[in-house]
C-alpha cells in the first residue's frame, strides 16, 4: 500500500476542524476501557495521533463501526495486543461513520479495515476478523519489518517481556509457538493438555475451537460451496462448504446453510449438522448480531 493514500490530504481539514473546535492536539485521546496504549483518533487528530506519531512508533489503524459484527470480534483483540506490546506500536481507533474522510482516504471498501502506518505512510494492511494467531503474525511481520529504523519498538518490546516474564503461562506459549510454525496438530495438543487438567480453562478452550476450525480453513477450497450447493443431501459438503464460507468471511451464508440443512434432515444427519452450526457459533462473541439471528432461527428448526 505504500504511496497509494496520500495521507497529506486529511492534513488541512484536521487542522481546520481543530481551530475550529478549539482544541489542540489531543494527547489525552485514549480509548475508554482500552488501555495506555489504545487511543481514538478522529479526523480532527489524525494528523497528530496517526501521522505525526508514526513518525516515532507504528500506528495500527482499525477502522470500525458500531453496526459492525465482525469489528466487535477484532477490535478486543487489537487492543488486547497493543497492550501486550507495551508501546511498540499503537492502535488507533477510527469510527468510520464519524469520520468517513479518514475511510475515504484509506480507500476501505469494508470494515472491519486495519492499516499499519510508519514514518508517516501506510505501509500494510488486511479486512476482515481474522483468528487471533493471523494477526499476531501479521503485527510481528510489521515489527520485524520495522525494528532496525524504529529503535521505539525494540525498547518496548524489552520492557513488555520483562513485565510479562513471569505471567506468561509457558503451555499457552508452546501452543502459541506452534500455531505461529503453522503446526495447528502440536497446538491442538498443547490446548487438550491444558484441558486435560483444567477442564473449566475457557482460554484454552477457545483457543482449542479456534486451532481446530484454522485446521479445517487451511483447506478451504471455493469450489467446495458449489459442490454443496449441487448436491443438498451430501451432508460432507453442506460441512465443508459452510466452514469455507467462514473463512471467507461469509458468516451470515455459512449459518443460514447449516440451519438449512438442519430443517430438511433427521436423526444422524441433523444432529452432525446442528453440532457443526453450534461449533461455529463459539468461533465468535456470544453478542455478535449474526450469531444471535442464526441461534434463533436454529431453535425454529428444530422446534
Amino acid at each position: 500500500m505504500a504511496g497509494a493514500v496520500d495521507l497529506s490530504a486529511l492534513k488541512a481539514r484536521s487542522e481546520a476542524a481543530a481551530r475550529a473546535a478549539k482544541q489542540g492536539p489531543s494527547g489525552n485521546g485514549a480509548a475508554e476501557g482500552g488501555g495506555q496504549f489504545v487511543i481514538d483518533v478522529t479526523e480532527q487528530t489524525f494528523q497528530t495521533e496517526v501521522v505525526e506519531r508514526s513518525l516515532q512508533v507504528p500506528v495500527v489503524v482499525d477502522l470500525w463501526a458500531e453496526w459492525c459484527g465482525p469489528c466487535k470480534q477484532l477490535s478486543p483483540v487489537l487492543e488486547r495486543l497493543a497492550n501486550a506490546a507495551n508501546g511498540a506500536w499503537i492502535l488507533a481507533k477510527i469510527d468510520v461513520d464519524k469520520n468517513p474522510a479518514i475511510a475515504q482516504a484509506f480507500g476501505a471498501q469494508s470494515i472491519p479495515m486495519v492499516v499499519a502506518v510508519a514514518g508517516g505512510r501506510p505501509l500494510d494492511a488486511f479486512t476482515g476478523a481474522l483468528p487471533e494467531p493471523q494477526v499476531r503474525q501479521w503485527i510481528s511481520a510489521l515489527l520485524d519489518a520495522l525494528r532496525d529504523r524504529m529503535p521505539a519498538i525494540a525498547e518496548a518490546e524489552r520492557g513488555a517481556g520483562a513485565a510479562q516474564e513471569e505471567k506468561e503461562d509457558p503451555r499457552f506459549t508452546a501452543a502459541e509457538e506452534a500455531i505461529e510454525r503453522g503446526d495447528y496438530d502440536a497446538a491442538e495438543e498443547a490446548y487438550q493438555k491444558i484441558l486435560d487438567v483444567e477442564p473449566a480453562n475457557e482460554d484454552a478452550a477457545a483457543a482449542l475451537r479456534q486451532v481446530r476450525f484454522l485446521k479445517r480453513a487451511e483447506n478451504a477450497d471455493p469450489a467446495t460451496i458449489a459442490k454443496a450447493d449441487a448436491a443438498p443431501d451430501d451432508i460432507d459438503a453442506q460441512l465443508a462448504a459452510a466452514d469455507t464460507e467462514i473463512a471467507t468471511e461469509r458468516v451470515e451464508a455459512a449459518f443460514d446453510r447449516l440451519v438449512a440443512v438442519v430443517q430438511r434432515t433427521s436423526g444422524d444427519d441433523r444432529e452432525r449438522a446442528r453440532q457443526h452450526l453450534v461449533g461455529l457459533f463459539e468461533l465468535f462473541p456470544a453478542d455478535d448480531q449474526r450469531v444471535i439471528k442464526a441461534r434463533r432461527n436454529l431453535a425454529r428448526a428444530l422446534f
